[in-house]
């Protein structure tokens, strides 16, 4: 088997997990649901993955490096148009599906009831409020390290509610001023 291969499988198994997760929460992930659902022999699965909870790990890891790509800045870009594009990528058409923040909730629920995929969480969620404060930073250089800490806990407070609203139904009016709202926090003078 060649590494792309390789990848692909592994990636194949991956998306499948998230997808049942997202439908069925933790009690719908086993190895052969995940080996159905990815379309792979169960001894693949095996293969890559020990367990459930080496399949969570995994997932919780893939996520974590998704969330740092909404705050991973374009290098070509303005340091104030970086950070308007990353407070604006939390409110893609990929993320405000109900499928993905079903996921989400599956998945900070996980990290409520297991310390191991805890640690993982806190890691990922650490690294982003990291990434955005970093943003903050490069736009507004007069704000300590500090100040564009503090910021980035307000920005992911009103994202994470504009999460959950728009799991109600998404009001797109009340999605842009809670992106406009995430621009007056992290610009305010």
């Amino acid at each position: 088997m060649n590494p792309g291969e390789q990848v692909d499988r592994q990636s194949r198994i991956l998306d499948a997990v998230l997808e049942l997760l997202s439908r069925h929460g933790i009690s719908g992930v086993n190895m052969r649901a995940v080996a159905r659902e990815a379309g792979v022999a169960l001894g693949l699965v095996n293969y890559y993955y020990a367990d459930k909870p080496s399949l969570i790990r995994a997932v919780l890891n893939r996520i974590g490096e998704s969330d740092m790509r909404l705050v991973t800045p374009d290098p070509e870009a303005h340091p104030d148009e970086q950070l308007r594009e990353a407070l604006r990528r939390v409110a893609g058409p990929e993320i405000l599906t109900t499928p993905y923040l079903s996921l989400r909730l599956h998945l900070w629920a996980l990290a409520q009831a297991d310390e191991d995929f805890a640690v993982i969480n806190a890691e990922a969620f650490d690294q982003y409020l990291d990434g955005l404060a970093t943003l903050i930073g490069n736009a507004k250089p007069e704000l300590s390290r500090e100040a564009c800490k503090q910021r980035a806990d307000d920005i992911v407070v009103v994202q994470n509610g504009m999460w959950l609203t728009s799991l109600l139904g998404i009001d797109k009016a009340a999605i842009q001023r809670s992106i406009a709202r995430t621009e007056q926090i992290a610009f305010a003078d």
